[in-house]
């Protein structure tokens, strides 16, 4: 998804009154699903659009994004074959991702 594509559902949410947040890929190693530079758009309803890594990890980054929308505070998260939460959310296709959350206004 475009970065205009995921703002402009971000900017619909806010209108709406609705919390949203944006989660980039910042960085991949080995076989990863998506590039660096892919973004999901969440709101604090748990509603998405676009993918940050094709279906493996959206619920955890979905859960981070909730936190982050509450709290303000943006996080990194990392996922791979080394993390033991990366096997609990399905990321076995060998490589790692980092994913940056942030809220916006």
């Amino acid at each position: 998804m475009s970065d205009t594509q995921a703002l402009d559902h971000i900017a619909t949410w806010r209108a709406a009154g609705h919390k949203a947040a944006l989660a980039t890929v910042i960085q991949t190693w080995g076989s990863s699903p998506r590039p660096a530079g892919s973004h999901m758009a969440i709101n604090a309803k748990g509603e998405f659009v676009g993918s940050v890594s094709g279906g493996c990890i959206e619920g955890a980054v979905i859960e981070a994004a909730r936190e982050v929308m509450a709290t303000g505070q943006p996080k990194t998260l990392e996922f791979g074959v080394t993390n033991e939460m990366a096997w609990d959310v399905g990321l076995a296709c060998g490589g790692k991702v980092r994913v940056f959350v942030e809220a916006v206004e």
